[in-house]
């Protein structure tokens, strides 16, 4: 028999009881609402010391200091910033990681410049492979690197339930290969790559790997020195709460940094900025990485995520991550198997993400039906509900609470399926 929605309440109230990191939550804006918020994994809450920041930048920084601030702090900040990154969430010695652009730029000037230097070092280099799942943006930059340099792009076919596979990528790389392109946790499924293995294979053909953050980072431990990563981008909007369109970051590896010369030569990465000189002369380090002005005013907000990050530790945020899916999972066995609903991310918790997709060809109307109830999962082709939890302001209540509504959506939207006891 399917446990009842009150026996569950009762039991992720003990959850929560149980959780180190609980008392973390009340950081967040609106978790004191019943609203149940599953798409941390597209654009994290804010925090309620960021609209204190926010405001006095706007008064004391940017009002009172204005131009000086430049000189001041601001020129630094990308710098700083990412390597705070690069310790407390991706593995990352200083000096490897900076705030830039958004992803998409990010990513097409690591992978064209990657593939630059590969068909520099040998011209039968030529394709860039990437699997036919990958997020939008990565697929369509590859095809547009790959026509604009003369290049081809092999692709590795997927299951949507899963991701790459490390036989699945030895099958795709060999003599040819320039770049490989790789996500670390599938958007779709929440597919974790096994990033160690998938670049050791990459670089025993000779290929450089570039991998996508964007999913992982703030939720999943990345360690991208001892895995031994070229180069790597991740956004900033998901589970860093950076807010809306906050710029992503750059990872290139110090025994890269300057031998690659990124295609968007702006001012910002010039040896000597001010210098406004007659020729472009690429700085040394991360700077020549960047191209225009940084973008201060959006990086902001992540000074207070990081600090949360850090006092909570991400291998604590890892574990509670994997409570909250494992949570989220048993629930859509047992209330929403019974109703035709499949879970199309992997069982495996060592294999699995920050976020499990429910597949059902109602789906898409049983999250707009959600929507409408302050219920706010995603919707993803095909037929699949994204539950996106973020460890720090996600309550295993919240998850009970929205999985049940979950299941009386699919009924209404489905048809007929008995309701649940309460």
């Amino acid at each position: 028999m399917s446990p009842d929605v009150g026996e569950i309440a009762g039991v992720a109230v003990d959850l929560d009881r149980r959780d180190p990191l609980a008392g973390l939550r009340g950081a967040f804006t609106g978790t004191e609402t019943p609203l149940v918020y599953f798409d941390g994994n597209s654009l994290g809450r804010p925090l309620r010391s960021t609209a204190a920041r926010l405001e006095r930048f706007v008064r004391e920084e940017w009002g009172g200091r204005l131009i000086r601030g430049w000189d001041e702090s601001w020129m630094e900040l990308p710098f700083a910033i990412g390597d705070r990154i690069g310790r407390a969430v991706i593995g990352a010695a200083p000096g490897q990681t900076v705030i830039g652009d958004s992803t998409t730029v990010l990513l097409y000037k690591l992978v064209r410049a990657a593939c630059d230097d590969a068909r520099a070092t040998d011209p039968a280099r030529v394709e860039i492979v990437v699997d036919r799942d990958n997020f939008p943006t990565d697929r369509y930059l590859v095809e547009g690197i790959a026509a604009e340099r003369g290049g081809r792009v092999r692709w590795i076919d997927v299951d949507l339930s899963g991701g790459v596979t490390s036989a699945a990528l030895a099958d795709a790389v060999g003599p040819e290969t320039a770049v490989v392109l790789l996500s670390h946790v599938a958007y779709r499924s929440g597919h974790l790559a096994d990033a160690a293995a998938l670049t050791a294979l990459a670089h025993d053909a000779g290929a450089l790997v570039v991998w996508d953050l964007c999913h992982s980072a703030g939720s999943v431990p990345v360690h991208a020195d001892a895995w031994g990563f070229d180069l790597a981008v991740g956004c900033t909007y998901k589970y860093l709460n950076g807010g809306p369109g906050s710029p992503a970051f750059a990872y290139v590896a110090e025994r890269h940094q300057d031998r690659l010369a990124q295609p968007i030569q702006g001012w910002m990465g010039a040896a000597d900025v001010f210098a406004m000189g007659p020729a472009y002369v690429p700085a040394r380090g991360m700077r020549r990485f960047l191209s225009g002005t940084p973008p201060i005013v959006g990086m902001l907000a992540l000074e207070d995520s990081l600090a949360l990050i850090e006092r909570a530790g991400i291998d604590a945020i890892r574990t509670k991550s994997i409570a909250l899916t494992a949570f989220a999972v048993e629930l859509a066995d047992a209330w929403l198997g019974p109703l035709g609903v499949t879970v199309a991310s992997p069982r495996d918790a060592a294999r699995r993400g920050g976020h499990v997709t429910l597949s059902h060809p109602a789906m898409r109307a049983v999250t707009a039906a959600l929507w409408r109830q302050d219920v706010i999962p995603d919707y993803r082709d095909p037929g699949g509900l994204r539950i996106g939890l973020s460890p720090l302001s996600t309550s295993f209540a919240e998850v009970a609470d929205g999985m049940a509504r979950v299941a009386a959506a699919v009924r209404t939207e489905a048809g007929g399926a008995p309701t649940l006891a309460r």
